[in-house]
């Protein structure tokens, strides 16, 4: 009887965190381990998917004695030596199937084996035994190099030509089917996030402003950048930066927010034109800050391969359009070298991207192996117990920790699954007397002030949703209502709407067809001041099931300060990919009502019509502007609210005026004639506008 053996790669990772500075820097070196078998969604997302495997020793001595050569072998041998014995315990699974119990209490015949390692740069180069600016990947294409070229040349040649430590191999060297070349994974956290964007493409950008208008002038540029940061409009989740760019400490959720803000544009440029003007209608193209397009289409390249490399599932087509944008970054960033800016561009984390498709074919997608995985599990694993701690030998205090951290998580498990954990105590006494287990209650949506986040719950088509309380300030009649939120046209809007519902097949839209041909209309309206949209997404914000929820406003008196109304994409076409089969609009009322015993959820939009017969060549996103009627009115309507898909983020095109200091971000929708439809928003508006 033939018997299947089932493989379980193990994920490692290890990344160096100081949790006081001003206790004298006391830094701690934890490793990580996963099951190789877990989605990325799963292993990014806040449980037990990525445990604390061991801490590694940090040796301590003088100072004189710190940048000795016999030190420096002595940290790094020790350094291999412990992680050999960390996964000691695999190694006779690599070779000789073990049977285990698996989750499903089933038995199986396993085979172990070394998944792929989470490290940043610093990290990888202890890992691969490699001297600092060479790349692990290219300088071992084949592990037996290695051994090779050690033999046949002396310590300074092997360091200089080859960029290889000779008094050094790496703790995989006894493992079988092991090699840690292979086996490192991309960051992007590190790699793409903070080096590239940040250190890289937005210094760069900087340096030309200064070369290029001097220094007086490149600040007030830099200023007026920072402003236009501040000034992107509202969208659910993004984070606002009152002051742009102008903060110390960068983190990578710090880069992150502002690569969404900056659309293509790193936080200098903000591809919505924060440094070029693109032509709308027949206005001639107003040009930016002078910066070169060549600049902008690089920036724009790198963001698409940012966002493809993230993807939570990439198909063989995904595959081949990352080396697609890869080759336009190469090609566009030779701008850099033109200008001056660079001699040359041969950088560690740049160089990286090149091995991206690789990684991908090995081990999937990069996103469930990211950095920012290990750097967020030191919070809970290092920072926090040590916060528990009395700070004298904390090591074993957090031990102790983490330890019955984890038998409570897992007896919390075992109760949830028993029914246990709903209600209190004495309601769940009373419901066991009566035979009733408790059912967890449902999420609740009733913050006002919840953006958003993951849905739980498997994969299911999208919806949108009106809140669950209606806002009983606004009147119910409909002329008082249109009163009240300045639109004397919505009594009319809903009867065109309804002869539209009605009457589905007509030739005639209802905006040809005189008002008294519309149905009379007069039921009571229920308002509300925001609806939530849900929809599959995959990435490391969702669910388990991919699914993502985020919650559309149209409140005017958003948090008594200022009206907030927000923008969203409508579907015109549901057969048509990508901006051709939908229209944004601008939402300036939810509301519903019922009609001849038919139920209603509507929305109040002004929408916004395509300006050019594409995407900007520079910056490749669509440009919109708001449409207007004949009278100078806003081109309103009612639409069902079905018809919504999930809210849109537009970003100004700002054009070569500096913005006014005391322009308020609240201002940007109404102050401006012409947005990009910005796809950089979140992993969703990339996918599907990105087809483009």
């Amino acid at each position: 009887m033939k018997t299947t053996v089932a493989q379980l790669p193990v994920v490692g990772g290890s990344d160096k965190t100081t949790v006081s500075v001003g206790t004298g820097h006391q830094e701690y070196h934890p490793v990580y381990s996963s099951p190789g078998n877990l989605t990325g969604i799963a292993r990014h997302a806040h449980g037990n998917g990525v445990l604390p495997a061991a801490f590694l020793p940090i040796p301590k001595t003088t100072k004189r004695q710190r940048k000795t050569v016999a030190y420096q072998k002595f940290v790094r041998q020790m350094y291999h030596a412990c992680l050999a014995r960390i996964f000691e315990p695999l190694k006779a699974g690599m070779t000789t199937p073990e049977v285990v119990r698996c989750p499903d209490g089933h038995f199986r015949r396993v085979i172990y084996g070394l998944g792929p390692y989470i490290a940043d740069y610093p990290e990888q180069v202890w890992l691969s035994c490699i001297v600092q600016g060479w790349c692990p990947k290219c300088t071992h294409a084949q592990p037996w190099q290695d051994r090779f070229l050690i033999t046949c040349f002396d310590p300074g040649t092997l360091w200089d030509d080859f960029g290889i430590r000779s008094d050094l191999m790496p703790f995989t060297h006894d493992f079988p089917r092991a090699e840690i070349y292979e086996l490192l994974s991309p960051d992007l956290l590190h790699q793409i996030i903070k080096e590239t964007f940040k250190d890289h493409l937005v210094e760069w950008v900087m340096q030309y402003l200064h070369e290029t208008h001097g220094e007086a002038r490149a600040l007030e540029i830099i200023a007026d950048i920072d402003h236009r940061i501040s000034a992107a409009p509202s969208f659910p989740g993004l984070r606002r930066f009152p002051d742009g760019r102008d903060f110390t400490q960068w983190t990578g959720d710090d880069s992150k927010a502002l690569m969404k803000v900056r659309a293509l544009s790193s936080v200098i440029q903000c591809l919505s034109c924060l440094l070029t003007g693109v032509p709308c209608g027949d206005r001639r193209p107003s040009w930016g800050h002078d910066v070169p397009s060549e600049m902008l289409k690089c920036i724009s390249a790198f963001m698409d391969f940012c966002y493809l490399v993230r993807r939570n599932a990439l198909t063989s087509d995904t595959l081949n359009e990352i080396d697609t944008v890869l080759a336009r970054f190469h090609h566009h960033r030779d701008i850099f070298i033109a200008t001056g800016i660079r001699v040359s561009i041969s950088l560690p984390r740049q160089h990286s991207m090149l091995h991206y498709r690789p990684s991908i074919i090995l081990f999937g997608s990069p996103n469930g192996l990211c950095s920012s995985i290990t750097e967020s599990k030191h919070i809970k694993s290092v920072k926090e117990p040590w916060r528990r701690s009395s700070r004298y030998k904390a090591l074993i205090q957090m031990l102790r920790t983490l330890t019955r951290l984890d038998r409570l998580a897992a007896l919390r498990t075992i109760f949830h699954s028993q029914g246990m954990m709903a209600g209190s105590t004495a309601s769940y006494v009373l419901r066991t007397l009566r035979g009733e287990l408790p059912e967890p209650p449902p999420p609740s949506e009733e913050d006002e002030d919840d953006d958003g986040g993951d849905s739980p719950g498997p994969k299911s088509l999208s919806s949108i949703e009106l809140a669950r309380t209606a806002q009983r300030s606004f009147p119910k009649d409909v002329t008082r209502l249109a009163a009240h939120i300045g639109q004397p046209r919505l009594h009319e809007l809903i009867r065109r709407f309804l002869y539209d519902q009605i009457n589905p097949d007509s030739a005639i839209p209802s905006s040809h067809v005189p008002i008294d041909s519309c149905p009379r209309f007069n039921p009571p309206i229920n308002s509300f001041l925001s609806a939530v949209a849900r929809f599959y997404a995959p990435s490391d914000l969702c669910g388990a099931g991919g699914m993502y929820r985020e919650r559309i406003r149209a409140n005017p008196n958003w948090h008594r300060q200022y009206p907030r109304y927000d923008t969203v994409f409508v579907v015109t076409d549901a057969d048509l990919p990508g901006m051709q089969g939908m229209v944004v609009g601008r939402v300036h009322l939810f509301f519903s009502f019922t009609y001849e015993d038919n139920y209603y959820p509507c929305a109040l939009v002004h929408r916004y019509g395509s300006a050019g017969n594409g995407p900007d060549d520079n910056t490749k996103m669509c440009v919109v502007t708001p449409e207007f009627e004949r009278n100078g009115r806003k081109s309103l309507a009612v639409i069902h609210l079905d018809c919504i898909a999930r809210a849109a983020h537009l970003l100004p095109i700002y054009g070569s005026a500096f913005l006014a200091e005391d322009f308020h971000f609240s201002y940007s929708l109404d102050a401006f004639r012409a947005f990009f439809v910005n796809r950089f928003v979140d992993h969703h508006s990339h996918e599907f506008l990105y087809e483009l």
